[in-house]
């Protein structure tokens, strides 16, 4: 679910979450963390800027998605 995320092919919403067990929270919140480690580790070459656009892409989905989750999970308390 993570890739997915991070490729734009899923739109998180609180919704999304409504449905999820609180370990599928946790193993949801541990993939979009390693997501976000293994794409902060590729660093492309700074003069291909198409490829550091999608990066930062990327890793804006899956920061938006994670802030999502923790204001979720401490809204509800899950």
């Amino acid at each position: 679910m993570a890739r997915d995320v991070a490729e734009g092919y899923l739109a998180v919403t609180e919704r999304t979450f409504k449905t999820m067990t609180r370990a599928d929270l946790d193993q949801l919140s541990f993939e979009i963390d390693r997501h976000m480690r293994e794409l902060r580790g590729d660093q492309p070459d700074l003069e291909d800027i198409p490829a550091i656009q999608l990066r930062q892409r990327r890793l804006q989905r899956l920061n938006s998605t994670l802030l999502m989750l923790r204001s979720y999970r401490q809204k509800f308390k899950t």
